[in-house]
Protein backbone atom coordinates (compact mmCIF):
# COMPACT_ATOMS: atom_id res chain seq x y z
CA UNK A 1 0.00 0.00 0.00
CA UNK A 2 1.45 3.31 -0.94
CA UNK A 3 1.89 6.04 1.74
CA UNK A 4 0.04 8.49 1.48
CA UNK A 5 2.00 12.29 1.11
CA UNK A 6 2.33 13.98 4.54
CA UNK A 7 0.72 17.31 4.61
CA UNK A 8 4.13 19.10 4.60
CA UNK A 9 4.84 17.75 1.41
CA UNK A 10 1.62 18.42 -0.11
CA UNK A 11 1.76 22.02 0.91
CA UNK A 12 5.36 22.51 -0.95
CA UNK A 13 4.67 20.41 -3.82
CA UNK A 14 1.00 22.51 -3.82
CA UNK A 15 2.97 26.13 -3.34
CA UNK A 16 5.80 25.35 -6.14
CA UNK A 17 3.71 24.77 -8.76
CA UNK A 18 1.64 27.97 -7.94
CA UNK A 19 4.63 29.55 -7.84
CA UNK A 20 6.43 27.92 -11.36
CA UNK A 21 2.88 28.65 -12.88
CA UNK A 22 3.08 32.90 -11.96
CA UNK A 23 6.82 32.94 -12.47
CA UNK A 24 6.26 31.04 -16.45
CA UNK A 25 3.33 32.89 -17.18
CA UNK A 26 5.39 36.23 -15.90
CA UNK A 27 8.13 34.96 -17.73
CA UNK A 28 6.21 34.47 -21.08
CA UNK A 29 4.26 37.92 -20.73
CA UNK A 30 7.48 39.73 -20.08
CA UNK A 31 9.33 37.98 -23.12
CA UNK A 32 6.68 38.84 -25.24
CA UNK A 33 6.48 42.68 -24.57
CA UNK A 34 10.40 42.66 -24.91
CA UNK A 35 10.22 41.12 -28.16
CA UNK A 36 7.34 43.68 -29.01
CA UNK A 37 9.55 46.54 -27.66
CA UNK A 38 12.71 45.52 -29.54
CA UNK A 39 10.48 45.29 -33.11
CA UNK A 40 8.89 48.49 -32.35
CA UNK A 41 12.82 50.43 -31.49
CA UNK A 42 13.94 48.93 -34.53
CA UNK A 43 11.47 49.70 -36.93
CA UNK A 44 11.10 53.18 -35.30
CA UNK A 45 15.06 53.82 -35.92
CA UNK A 46 14.85 52.33 -40.01
CA UNK A 47 11.96 55.00 -40.71
CA UNK A 48 14.43 57.47 -39.03
CA UNK A 49 17.55 56.18 -41.02
CA UNK A 50 15.28 55.96 -44.34
CA UNK A 51 13.90 59.55 -44.16
CA UNK A 52 16.93 61.20 -42.78
CA UNK A 53 18.64 59.72 -45.85
CA UNK A 54 15.87 59.94 -48.78
CA UNK A 55 16.10 63.87 -47.55
CA UNK A 56 19.97 64.43 -47.56
CA UNK A 57 20.07 67.48 -50.17
CA UNK A 58 23.97 65.33 -51.21
CA UNK A 59 21.38 61.91 -52.16
CA UNK A 60 18.90 63.92 -53.62
CA UNK A 61 21.53 66.08 -55.64
CA UNK A 62 23.74 63.11 -56.69
CA UNK A 63 20.49 61.76 -58.72
CA UNK A 64 21.74 64.31 -61.32
CA UNK A 65 24.93 63.23 -61.69
CA UNK A 66 26.52 61.21 -64.47
CA UNK A 67 28.04 58.55 -61.57
CA UNK A 68 25.47 58.60 -58.46
CA UNK A 69 26.76 55.90 -56.71
CA UNK A 70 30.03 57.69 -56.00
CA UNK A 71 28.29 59.93 -54.08
CA UNK A 72 25.66 57.86 -52.43
CA UNK A 73 27.50 54.68 -51.49
CA UNK A 74 30.15 56.39 -49.58
CA UNK A 75 27.06 58.56 -47.51
CA UNK A 76 25.06 55.01 -47.06
CA UNK A 77 28.16 53.04 -45.47
CA UNK A 78 28.38 55.84 -43.25
CA UNK A 79 24.85 56.26 -41.84
CA UNK A 80 24.63 52.77 -41.81
CA UNK A 81 27.97 52.46 -39.71
CA UNK A 82 26.07 54.82 -37.50
CA UNK A 83 23.02 53.96 -36.85
CA UNK A 84 23.59 50.09 -36.05
CA UNK A 85 21.37 48.81 -39.54
CA UNK A 86 22.28 45.56 -41.42
CA UNK A 87 22.11 48.18 -44.74
CA UNK A 88 20.89 51.20 -46.37
CA UNK A 89 20.17 50.79 -49.90
CA UNK A 90 19.20 53.47 -52.06
CA UNK A 91 18.23 53.30 -55.54
CA UNK A 92 16.73 54.76 -58.96
CA UNK A 93 13.43 54.91 -59.73
CA UNK A 94 13.87 51.44 -61.37
CA UNK A 95 15.41 49.80 -58.48
CA UNK A 96 18.64 49.85 -59.50
CA UNK A 97 21.54 49.83 -56.79
CA UNK A 98 23.02 53.25 -55.76
CA UNK A 99 24.40 51.83 -52.21
CA UNK A 100 24.74 48.17 -50.96
CA UNK A 101 27.01 46.86 -48.28
CA UNK A 102 28.51 44.74 -51.18
CA UNK A 103 29.85 47.14 -53.55
CA UNK A 104 29.75 44.14 -56.16
CA UNK A 105 25.72 44.84 -55.85
CA UNK A 106 25.72 48.34 -56.79
CA UNK A 107 24.43 48.67 -60.15
CA UNK A 108 22.15 45.73 -59.70
CA UNK A 109 18.49 45.72 -59.79
CA UNK A 110 17.00 45.34 -56.20
CA UNK A 111 16.52 41.64 -56.01
CA UNK A 112 13.17 42.47 -53.52
CA UNK A 113 9.98 44.29 -54.84
CA UNK A 114 9.80 47.94 -55.15
CA UNK A 115 6.51 49.07 -56.44
CA UNK A 116 4.82 49.78 -52.90
CA UNK A 117 8.11 52.88 -52.37
CA UNK A 118 8.23 53.83 -55.69
CA UNK A 119 4.54 54.51 -55.69
CA UNK A 120 5.47 57.29 -52.64
CA UNK A 121 4.10 54.86 -49.83
CA UNK A 122 6.18 53.60 -47.07
CA UNK A 123 6.72 50.32 -46.90
CA UNK A 124 7.31 48.17 -43.72
CA UNK A 125 7.66 44.20 -42.98
CA UNK A 126 9.49 40.91 -43.68
CA UNK A 127 11.06 40.31 -46.99
CA UNK A 128 14.38 37.83 -47.92
CA UNK A 129 16.71 40.18 -49.68
CA UNK A 130 20.54 39.10 -50.88
CA UNK A 131 21.83 39.36 -46.95
CA UNK A 132 18.87 37.15 -45.66
CA UNK A 133 15.54 37.64 -44.19
CA UNK A 134 15.48 40.90 -42.43
CA UNK A 135 12.55 43.45 -40.88
CA UNK A 136 13.18 46.42 -43.28
CA UNK A 137 11.44 50.20 -44.13
CA UNK A 138 11.26 51.10 -47.84
CA UNK A 139 10.56 55.10 -48.79
CA UNK A 140 10.60 56.80 -51.52
CA UNK A 141 12.97 60.06 -52.53
CA UNK A 142 11.11 62.46 -54.08
CA UNK A 143 12.88 65.28 -56.64
CA UNK A 144 12.63 69.09 -56.55
CA UNK A 145 8.90 69.04 -58.63
CA UNK A 146 7.96 66.28 -56.20
CA UNK A 147 8.04 63.09 -58.43
CA UNK A 148 9.29 59.80 -56.99
CA UNK A 149 13.20 59.55 -58.47
CA UNK A 150 13.83 56.87 -55.91
CA UNK A 151 13.83 54.48 -52.99
CA UNK A 152 15.80 54.23 -49.69
CA UNK A 153 15.72 50.62 -48.10
CA UNK A 154 16.85 50.54 -44.71
CA UNK A 155 17.10 46.72 -42.98
CA UNK A 156 17.87 44.55 -40.02
CA UNK A 157 18.53 41.20 -40.42
CA UNK A 158 16.23 38.47 -38.47
CA UNK A 159 18.99 37.00 -37.12
CA UNK A 160 20.43 40.52 -35.43
CA UNK A 161 16.83 41.09 -34.20
CA UNK A 162 17.26 37.45 -32.53
CA UNK A 163 20.31 38.11 -31.41
CA UNK A 164 19.77 41.12 -29.40
CA UNK A 165 16.06 39.15 -27.77
CA UNK A 166 18.77 36.23 -26.76
CA UNK A 167 21.11 38.81 -24.25
CA UNK A 168 17.89 40.41 -23.23
CA UNK A 169 16.36 37.41 -22.08
CA UNK A 170 19.42 35.18 -21.13
CA UNK A 171 19.77 37.51 -17.99
CA UNK A 172 15.57 37.42 -17.11
CA UNK A 173 16.09 34.42 -16.76
CA UNK A 174 17.95 33.80 -14.65
CA UNK A 175 15.98 36.28 -12.62
CA UNK A 176 13.09 34.17 -13.39
CA UNK A 177 14.75 31.24 -12.02
CA UNK A 178 16.09 32.77 -8.84
CA UNK A 179 12.16 33.70 -8.24
CA UNK A 180 11.54 30.36 -8.66
CA UNK A 181 14.12 28.54 -5.90
CA UNK A 182 13.05 31.75 -3.56
CA UNK A 183 9.29 31.12 -4.14
CA UNK A 184 9.97 26.91 -3.28
CA UNK A 185 12.17 27.98 -0.47
CA UNK A 186 9.31 30.10 1.08
CA UNK A 187 6.93 27.72 0.46
CA UNK A 188 8.69 25.23 2.73
CA UNK A 189 9.42 27.75 5.49
CA UNK A 190 5.65 28.48 5.18
CA UNK A 191 4.76 24.39 5.35
CA UNK A 192 6.73 24.14 8.04
CA UNK A 193 4.70 27.02 9.79
CA UNK A 194 1.40 25.77 9.32
CA UNK A 195 2.24 22.22 10.47
CA UNK A 196 3.85 23.67 13.52
CA UNK A 197 0.79 25.72 13.59
CA UNK A 198 -1.47 22.94 13.58
CA UNK A 199 0.81 20.81 16.31
CA UNK A 200 2.21 18.48 13.69
CA UNK A 201 -1.31 17.18 12.50
CA UNK A 202 -2.16 15.43 9.30
CA UNK A 203 -5.09 15.76 7.78
CA UNK A 204 -6.89 12.58 8.25
CA UNK A 205 -5.74 13.03 12.20
CA UNK A 206 -7.43 16.72 12.18
CA UNK A 207 -10.58 14.86 10.66
CA UNK A 208 -10.71 11.94 12.96
CA UNK A 209 -10.06 14.84 16.13
CA UNK A 210 -12.77 16.95 14.18
CA UNK A 211 -15.38 14.01 13.42
CA UNK A 212 -14.81 12.52 17.79
CA UNK A 213 -14.86 15.92 18.96
CA UNK A 214 -18.36 16.29 17.05
CA UNK A 215 -19.84 13.09 18.25
CA UNK A 216 -18.36 13.66 21.84
CA UNK A 217 -19.92 16.99 21.96
CA UNK A 218 -23.26 16.13 20.84
CA UNK A 219 -23.66 12.47 22.51
CA UNK A 220 -23.09 13.44 26.13
CA UNK A 221 -25.73 15.13 28.55
CA UNK A 222 -23.39 17.65 30.22
CA UNK A 223 -22.81 21.00 29.21
CA UNK A 224 -19.27 22.26 28.03
CA UNK A 225 -17.85 25.48 27.44
CA UNK A 226 -14.84 26.12 26.04
CA UNK A 227 -12.79 29.12 26.90
CA UNK A 228 -10.08 30.84 25.35
CA UNK A 229 -7.35 33.19 27.11
CA UNK A 230 -9.41 36.14 26.83
CA UNK A 231 -12.51 34.28 28.70
CA UNK A 232 -14.28 33.87 25.70
CA UNK A 233 -16.41 31.02 24.51
CA UNK A 234 -14.85 28.97 21.65
CA UNK A 235 -17.17 26.17 21.64
CA UNK A 236 -20.55 25.32 22.99
CA UNK A 237 -22.52 22.03 23.05
CA UNK A 238 -26.29 21.54 22.58
CA UNK A 239 -26.72 20.57 26.36
CA UNK A 240 -24.63 23.54 27.44
CA UNK A 241 -26.83 25.84 25.32
CA UNK A 242 -30.09 23.99 26.98
CA UNK A 243 -28.69 24.52 30.40
CA UNK A 244 -27.91 28.27 30.02
CA UNK A 245 -31.59 28.88 28.05
CA UNK A 246 -30.34 29.55 24.85
CA UNK A 247 -31.69 28.45 21.68
CA UNK A 248 -28.79 27.47 19.62
CA UNK A 249 -24.78 26.84 20.62
CA UNK A 250 -24.17 29.46 17.94
CA UNK A 251 -25.28 32.31 20.98
CA UNK A 252 -22.89 31.77 23.12
CA UNK A 253 -19.72 31.91 20.56
CA UNK A 254 -17.64 34.83 21.29
CA UNK A 255 -19.54 36.19 24.12
CA UNK A 256 -17.70 36.54 27.60
CA UNK A 257 -18.15 33.69 29.81
CA UNK A 258 -19.49 35.87 32.65
CA UNK A 259 -22.44 37.58 30.44
CA UNK A 260 -23.90 33.68 30.38
CA UNK A 261 -23.95 32.98 33.67
CA UNK A 262 -22.41 35.49 36.64
CA UNK A 263 -21.14 32.28 38.82
CA UNK A 264 -18.72 31.01 36.18
CA UNK A 265 -16.38 33.75 37.21
CA UNK A 266 -16.04 32.67 40.60
CA UNK A 267 -15.84 29.21 39.24
CA UNK A 268 -12.93 30.26 36.76
CA UNK A 269 -11.17 32.43 38.75
CA UNK A 270 -11.01 29.44 41.06
CA UNK A 271 -9.36 27.15 38.65
CA UNK A 272 -6.95 30.01 38.12
CA UNK A 273 -5.76 31.09 41.08
CA UNK A 274 -5.00 26.93 41.67
CA UNK A 275 -3.90 26.30 38.34
CA UNK A 276 -6.14 23.36 38.48
CA UNK A 277 -9.87 21.94 38.48
CA UNK A 278 -12.69 23.85 40.55
CA UNK A 279 -15.81 22.64 40.95
CA UNK A 280 -19.44 24.87 42.70
CA UNK A 281 -23.06 24.64 42.86
CA UNK A 282 -24.19 27.18 40.59
CA UNK A 283 -27.94 28.61 39.13
CA UNK A 284 -29.16 29.32 35.50
CA UNK A 285 -32.46 30.42 36.05
CA UNK A 286 -34.09 28.02 38.21
CA UNK A 287 -31.65 25.31 37.07
CA UNK A 288 -29.18 24.01 40.07
CA UNK A 289 -25.70 23.38 38.34
CA UNK A 290 -22.66 22.17 39.35
CA UNK A 291 -20.16 23.78 37.33
CA UNK A 292 -16.46 22.33 37.39
CA UNK A 293 -13.80 24.19 35.01
CA UNK A 294 -10.64 22.95 34.27
CA UNK A 295 -7.21 24.66 32.60
CA UNK A 296 -6.22 23.39 29.50
CA UNK A 297 -2.76 23.50 28.38
CA UNK A 298 -1.31 22.43 24.80
CA UNK A 299 2.67 21.03 24.81
CA UNK A 300 3.23 23.14 28.07
CA UNK A 301 1.19 26.06 27.44
CA UNK A 302 -1.95 27.29 28.73
CA UNK A 303 -4.77 28.08 25.91
CA UNK A 304 -7.79 28.70 28.09
CA UNK A 305 -10.16 26.89 30.00
CA UNK A 306 -13.05 23.82 29.59
CA UNK A 307 -16.05 24.56 31.44
CA UNK A 308 -18.19 21.34 32.22
CA UNK A 309 -22.17 21.81 33.21
CA UNK A 310 -23.74 18.97 35.16
CA UNK A 311 -27.77 19.56 35.60
CA UNK A 312 -28.78 18.57 39.70
CA UNK A 313 -31.85 19.40 39.50
CA UNK A 314 -33.38 16.51 38.55
CA UNK A 315 -31.00 15.56 40.85
CA UNK A 316 -31.98 17.55 44.19
CA UNK A 317 -35.56 17.21 43.01
CA UNK A 318 -35.31 13.42 43.42
CA UNK A 319 -33.50 13.71 46.83
CA UNK A 320 -36.31 16.03 47.94
CA UNK A 321 -38.78 13.56 47.18
CA UNK A 322 -36.80 10.97 48.49
CA UNK A 323 -36.49 12.63 51.88
CA UNK A 324 -39.80 13.96 52.01
CA UNK A 325 -40.92 9.76 51.35
CA UNK A 326 -38.44 9.38 54.33
CA UNK A 327 -39.86 11.93 56.91
CA UNK A 328 -43.60 11.82 55.78
CA UNK A 329 -43.61 7.42 56.43
CA UNK A 330 -41.25 8.29 59.79
CA UNK A 331 -44.17 11.00 60.43
CA UNK A 332 -46.74 8.35 59.40
CA UNK A 333 -45.02 5.79 62.15
CA UNK A 334 -45.23 8.13 64.72
CA UNK A 335 -48.65 8.64 64.55
CA UNK A 336 -49.68 4.77 64.22
CA UNK A 337 -47.86 4.85 67.13
CA UNK A 338 -49.56 7.91 68.97
CA UNK A 339 -53.15 6.26 67.71
CA UNK A 340 -52.41 3.28 68.71
CA UNK A 341 -51.27 4.77 72.40
CA UNK A 342 -54.59 6.30 71.88
CA UNK A 343 -56.47 3.50 71.15
CA UNK A 344 -55.36 1.78 74.16
CA UNK A 345 -56.20 4.77 76.52
CA UNK A 346 -59.79 5.18 75.05
CA UNK A 347 -60.14 1.88 75.40
CA UNK A 348 -58.95 1.07 78.93
CA UNK A 349 -61.10 4.59 79.97
CA UNK A 350 -64.18 3.16 78.67
CA UNK A 351 -63.42 -0.43 80.46
CA UNK A 352 -63.28 1.65 83.62
CA UNK A 353 -66.66 3.15 83.14
CA UNK A 354 -64.90 6.65 82.82
CA UNK A 355 -66.60 7.96 79.94
CA UNK A 356 -66.16 11.29 80.30
CA UNK A 357 -62.44 11.15 80.61
CA UNK A 358 -62.33 8.76 77.24
CA UNK A 359 -63.90 12.05 75.38
CA UNK A 360 -61.62 14.21 76.43
CA UNK A 361 -59.21 12.19 75.81
CA UNK A 362 -60.69 12.39 72.08
CA UNK A 363 -60.83 16.03 72.03
CA UNK A 364 -57.34 16.32 73.01
CA UNK A 365 -56.31 14.38 70.31
CA UNK A 366 -58.27 16.34 67.75
CA UNK A 367 -57.91 15.96 64.05
CA UNK A 368 -54.62 17.11 63.25
CA UNK A 369 -55.22 20.84 62.19
CA UNK A 370 -55.66 22.48 59.39
CA UNK A 371 -53.31 20.19 57.92
CA UNK A 372 -55.38 17.26 57.63
CA UNK A 373 -58.91 19.26 56.74
CA UNK A 374 -59.00 18.14 53.36
CA UNK A 375 -62.61 19.27 52.93
CA UNK A 376 -64.00 21.35 50.53
CA UNK A 377 -64.28 24.23 52.88
CA UNK A 378 -61.69 24.24 55.01
CA UNK A 379 -58.63 22.41 54.04
CA UNK A 380 -56.06 22.51 51.61
CA UNK A 381 -57.08 20.06 48.71
CA UNK A 382 -53.98 20.40 46.63
CA UNK A 383 -52.48 16.62 47.40
CA UNK A 384 -48.45 17.57 46.44
CA UNK A 385 -48.98 20.70 48.65
CA UNK A 386 -50.35 18.57 51.62
CA UNK A 387 -47.56 15.81 51.09
CA UNK A 388 -45.10 18.32 50.81
CA UNK A 389 -46.39 20.19 54.52
CA UNK A 390 -46.87 16.83 56.59
CA UNK A 391 -42.81 15.62 54.96
CA UNK A 392 -42.30 19.04 56.64
CA UNK A 393 -43.85 18.50 59.68
CA UNK A 394 -41.80 15.56 60.11
CA UNK A 395 -38.88 16.80 59.49
CA UNK A 396 -39.46 20.05 61.99
CA UNK A 397 -40.52 16.97 64.67
CA UNK A 398 -37.19 15.44 63.65
CA UNK A 399 -35.50 18.99 64.77
CA UNK A 400 -37.01 19.54 67.38
CA UNK A 401 -39.21 22.85 66.01
CA UNK A 402 -43.01 22.90 66.31
CA UNK A 403 -44.14 23.43 62.87
CA UNK A 404 -48.30 24.55 62.48
CA UNK A 405 -50.30 25.65 59.38
CA UNK A 406 -52.70 27.87 60.43
CA UNK A 407 -56.43 26.70 60.39
CA UNK A 408 -57.49 29.37 58.11
CA UNK A 409 -55.34 27.94 55.14
CA UNK A 410 -57.02 26.55 52.17
CA UNK A 411 -56.32 25.66 48.98
CA UNK A 412 -58.34 24.01 45.96
CA UNK A 413 -57.16 21.14 44.38
CA UNK A 414 -54.32 21.37 40.94
CA UNK A 415 -53.82 25.29 41.19
CA UNK A 416 -50.44 25.00 42.92
CA UNK A 417 -48.19 23.07 40.41
CA UNK A 418 -44.56 22.63 40.42
CA UNK A 419 -43.52 25.66 41.67
CA UNK A 420 -46.03 26.25 44.69
CA UNK A 421 -44.39 23.45 46.39
CA UNK A 422 -40.89 24.05 45.58
CA UNK A 423 -41.89 27.62 46.93
CA UNK A 424 -42.86 26.58 49.87
CA UNK A 425 -40.31 23.74 50.45
CA UNK A 426 -37.75 26.20 50.78
CA UNK A 427 -39.49 28.90 52.51
CA UNK A 428 -40.52 26.29 55.21
CA UNK A 429 -36.69 24.69 54.91
CA UNK A 430 -35.24 28.51 55.34
CA UNK A 431 -37.63 28.67 58.18
CA UNK A 432 -36.31 25.25 60.29
CA UNK A 433 -32.95 26.53 59.79
CA UNK A 434 -33.39 29.79 61.60
CA UNK A 435 -35.52 28.62 64.17
CA UNK A 436 -33.28 26.04 65.27
CA UNK A 437 -34.14 23.68 68.05
CA UNK A 438 -37.42 24.60 70.41
CA UNK A 439 -38.42 27.14 67.68
CA UNK A 440 -41.94 27.53 66.39
CA UNK A 441 -42.54 27.63 62.52
CA UNK A 442 -45.84 28.74 61.30
CA UNK A 443 -47.33 28.48 57.79
CA UNK A 444 -50.44 30.17 56.17
CA UNK A 445 -51.72 29.62 52.53
CA UNK A 446 -54.68 30.87 51.15
CA UNK A 447 -56.45 32.33 48.11
CA UNK A 448 -57.96 35.43 47.67
CA UNK A 449 -60.76 37.00 45.70
CA UNK A 450 -58.02 37.43 42.52
CA UNK A 451 -57.13 33.56 42.47
CA UNK A 452 -53.58 34.80 43.85
CA UNK A 453 -52.30 32.16 46.43
CA UNK A 454 -50.79 33.89 49.48
CA UNK A 455 -48.24 32.16 51.37
CA UNK A 456 -46.90 33.79 54.85
CA UNK A 457 -44.14 31.81 56.39
CA UNK A 458 -42.78 33.10 59.86
CA UNK A 459 -40.31 32.02 62.67
CA UNK A 460 -39.25 32.69 65.76
CA UNK A 461 -35.49 32.77 64.90
CA UNK A 462 -32.50 35.71 65.03
CA UNK A 463 -34.38 37.14 61.96
CA UNK A 464 -32.35 39.29 59.36
CA UNK A 465 -31.13 42.87 59.91
CA UNK A 466 -32.89 46.03 57.41
CA UNK A 467 -30.00 46.27 56.05
CA UNK A 468 -29.25 42.75 55.38
CA UNK A 469 -32.48 41.92 53.87
CA UNK A 470 -31.76 42.65 50.24
CA UNK A 471 -29.17 40.00 50.75
CA UNK A 472 -30.87 37.63 51.23
CA UNK A 473 -32.10 36.78 47.63
CA UNK A 474 -28.68 36.56 46.02
CA UNK A 475 -27.24 33.77 44.96
CA UNK A 476 -24.75 32.23 47.53
CA UNK A 477 -25.73 34.92 50.43
CA UNK A 478 -26.29 32.91 53.62
CA UNK A 479 -25.66 33.50 57.66
CA UNK A 480 -24.38 30.28 58.57
CA UNK A 481 -20.54 30.16 58.25
CA UNK A 482 -20.91 26.64 58.33
CA UNK A 483 -18.16 26.02 55.08
CA UNK A 484 -21.52 24.44 53.10
CA UNK A 485 -22.76 25.69 49.99
CA UNK A 486 -25.79 27.63 51.13
CA UNK A 487 -27.60 30.08 49.62
CA UNK A 488 -29.62 28.73 46.53
CA UNK A 489 -32.79 28.05 47.89
CA UNK A 490 -33.81 31.74 48.58
CA UNK A 491 -32.56 32.63 45.29
CA UNK A 492 -34.52 30.25 43.22
CA UNK A 493 -37.79 31.21 45.63
CA UNK A 494 -37.38 35.01 44.34
CA UNK A 495 -36.23 33.69 40.66
CA UNK A 496 -39.76 31.69 40.59
CA UNK A 497 -41.96 34.21 41.69
CA UNK A 498 -40.54 37.12 39.21
CA UNK A 499 -41.36 34.45 36.67
CA UNK A 500 -44.61 34.12 37.87
CA UNK A 501 -45.40 37.32 37.99
CA UNK A 502 -45.80 37.34 41.59
CA UNK A 503 -44.02 39.60 44.80
CA UNK A 504 -42.07 38.47 47.54
CA UNK A 505 -42.12 40.44 50.55
CA UNK A 506 -39.31 39.97 53.81
CA UNK A 507 -40.35 41.75 57.20
CA UNK A 508 -39.98 41.40 60.95
CA UNK A 509 -42.72 38.50 62.27
CA UNK A 510 -44.60 39.19 65.48
CA UNK A 511 -42.48 35.83 67.17
CA UNK A 512 -39.30 37.72 66.88
CA UNK A 513 -38.32 36.20 63.56
CA UNK A 514 -38.48 36.23 59.66
CA UNK A 515 -41.73 36.40 57.88
CA UNK A 516 -41.41 35.97 54.54
CA UNK A 517 -44.85 36.76 52.59
CA UNK A 518 -44.79 35.86 49.08
CA UNK A 519 -47.96 36.29 46.41
CA UNK A 520 -48.13 33.78 43.65
CA UNK A 521 -50.79 33.56 40.69
CA UNK A 522 -52.31 30.38 40.81
CA UNK A 523 -51.54 28.12 37.59
CA UNK A 524 -54.74 28.87 35.79
CA UNK A 525 -54.30 32.49 36.59
CA UNK A 526 -51.15 32.37 35.88
CA UNK A 527 -51.53 30.57 32.41
CA UNK A 528 -54.39 33.07 31.52
CA UNK A 529 -51.85 36.27 31.74
CA UNK A 530 -49.33 34.19 29.30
Amino acid sequence: MVKAMTLRTQLVLLQAVIVLAIVLTAGLAAMLMQEQQIREASQERMIAVAQSVAQLPAVTDAYDDADPASVIQPIAELIRDSSNVAYVVVTDDEGIRFSHPNPDRIGEPVSTDPSVALSGEMYVGTQTGTLGESWRVKVPVFGEDGDVIGQVSVGILWSDLRADFAGDITGFLLALGAATVIGVIAATGVARMVRRRIYGLEPEEIRGLLETREATLHGIREGMLALDEDGRVSLCNDAAARLLGLATPAEATGRIASDLLDDLTHVIAEADADDDASQRLVLSGERVLLARAAPVRVQGRRVGTVVTLMDRTELDHALRELAGAQSLAEGLRAQQHEFSNTLHTIGGLIELGEVDAARRVVERAGDGGGLNRLDAPTGVQDIELAAILLAKRARARELGVLLTVTDDSRLPADCGGDDLSTVVGNLIDNALDAAGQGGHVRVSIAQDESLDIRIVVEDDGPGVSLERRGDVFRLGFSTKPDGRQRGYGLTIVARIVERRGGSIDLGPSSAGGARFTVRLPAVQHAESVR
